[in-house]
């Protein structure tokens, strides 16, 4: 009896959700938008998107349907996408409106942000963490850590050199782990006040267990899309011992580092308290208004979120800005050159500025979000470019979509840092053009003899 009753919980535990997931899917209005045929009943197109930035797939689909479109999802359910610009200003500057989905938000706290961190909180949670935590990101804090950065990267840089000594060929070397060991190190140092010696270490259990959790999450399995929409299941994950062995020692490292701030902060005397996060974290903690406060489990999903989002992503943002530098000599020749005249003074040196932007367009480590229609009755998108769809007065295209509340939308990141109709028909190019240039190459500028031009302080 107990087993049969046990069953029919379970049972009740999918049949439930998995009718509102149907319900819901079929009552959207986005089923009526124009986009890509579903190849699979069960995972729609999240296969082929899976791969999308190695394939000129989202290309393809945006000169077939347009800018906004409809992909399939979990059980074919339709998912709208959009390059429009306008609708992206009204996505994310009504962000409490349209928050992560909750399988996304769950997908970031197991690949180590916590369920109680800043990536994943939404609404006054959110509010109240980032006012906490903006003074650590200030421009004066940030200064006072260049220090920090530059220690690390001539350790880096004196790393590889002792590599290439002597060698009559240029070696081949994977840059890709060594910066994630020097991202490592920074954000420990500038973000915890803690020494991983990562770059001095070969093996260093902190940079294995994300490597571990990272490499989990990268990959395309049938199970990863029923856990998101099936909590019951997500103790069943691929590599789950292993993968609870490095969540551990996250865990175990978090205490260590909060353990000792927190005496530090204790003792304070100095009246130039440390600013960096977790010193931020350990006094909100202590503070005794509740809007200054931050509990010790959202410390823990501080600190993990800092470390995956300081250490993975900067190394994979790095790793591709060397390539597009190796990939593009004269521009690497210009900006070496810059920094070799400037004396250290690398603050004022814009053509670097212009490189670091132009490789996070091309190549940006984070290269699609998600969002959910959270409004109340759902919400009406406006669009830029029409939808390439016939209305019903017969008109061609719409300037709206229509979503209802649960809708999900998917924001192309890197399919909008490439977009031609924003950056050209050279979109996909990694080159530098400043604004200034832009305008000097395409446009004459003189002066009107007649016109004197006087300077008015106000």
């Amino acid at each position: 009896m107990l087993v049969l009753l046990a069953a029919l919980l379970v049972f009740v535990s999918f049949l439930i959700p998995l009718l509102r997931i149907i319900l819901r899917q079929l009552l959207s209005p986005l089923r009526r938008l124009p986009g890509p045929p579903s190849p699979s009943l069960f995972s729609g197109n999240l296969a082929e998107l899976h791969d999308q930035e190695n394939t000129p797939l989202l290309r393809d689909w945006e000169a077939a349907y347009g800018p906004t479109y409809v992909y399939s999802g979990f059980l074919s359910g339709p998912r709208l996408i959009t390059t429009d610009p306008v609708a992206l200003s009204h996505i994310l500057s009504n962000a409490y409106h349209y928050p992560k989905p909750d399988f996304v938000r769950e997908s970031l706290a197991s690949m180590g942000a916590g369920h109680d961190g800043v990536l994943t909180a939404e609404g006054e949670t959110h509010r109240r963490q980032r006012k906490i935590l903006l003074p650590a990101f200030s421009k004066s804090h940030l200064d006072s850590l260049r220090v920090v950065f530059s220690d690390k990267a001539q350790r880096l840089r004196d790393l590889w050199l002792s590599q290439v000594d002597g060698e009559e060929e240029p070696p081949r070397i994977d840059i890709l782990a060594p910066l994630a060991r020097a991202t490592l190190d920074v954000i420990g140092e500038a973000g915890f006040g803690y020494q991983f010696n990562a770059l001095s270490e070969l093996q260093d259990e902190l940079a294995a267990a994300f490597a571990l959790i990272f490499a989990t999450s990268r990959k395309f399995r049938m199970l990863t899309i029923l856990q998101a929409w099936f909590p019951v299941l997500r103790r069943f994950r691929h590599n789950g011992a292993a993968t609870a062995r490095a969540h551990d020692t996250m865990y175990r490292i978090a205490r260590a580092l909060i353990s000792q701030k927190r005496a530090e902060v204790l003792n304070e005397s100095s009246p130039t308290r440390p600013r960096d996060i977790l010193s931020l974290l350990i006094r909100s903690n202590l503070s005794s208004a509740p809007t200054a406060q931050m509990s010790t489990p959202e410390i823990h999903s501080q600190i993990s979120t800092f470390i995956a989002a300081g250490h993975e992503t900067v190394a994979s943002a790095l790793t591709w800005c060397l390539y597009a530098l190796a990939a593009a000599p004269a521009t690497q020749a210009t900006l070496r050159d810059a920094l070799r005249a400037c004396e250290g003074d690398i603050e004022h040196i814009t053509y670097l500025d212009h490189v670091v932007r132009e490789s996070l367009r091309l190549h940006p480590p984070v290269t699609s979000t998600m969002r959910v229609c959270a409004r109340p009755g759902g919400d009406v998108l406006p669009l830029s470019v029409p939808l390439r769809i016939q209305a019903l007065d017969g008109k061609e295209g719409k300037y709206a979509v229509r979503l209802n509340e649960g809708d999900i939308l998917t924001i192309p990141i890197s399919a909008v840092n490439r977009c031609e109709r924003v950056w050209g028909s050279d979109a996909e190019v990694f080159r530098i053009k400043t604004f200034l240039a832009v305008l000097i190459e395409d446009l004459e500028f003189s002066i009107d003899e007649g016109v004197v031009i006087e300077k008015r302080i106000k």
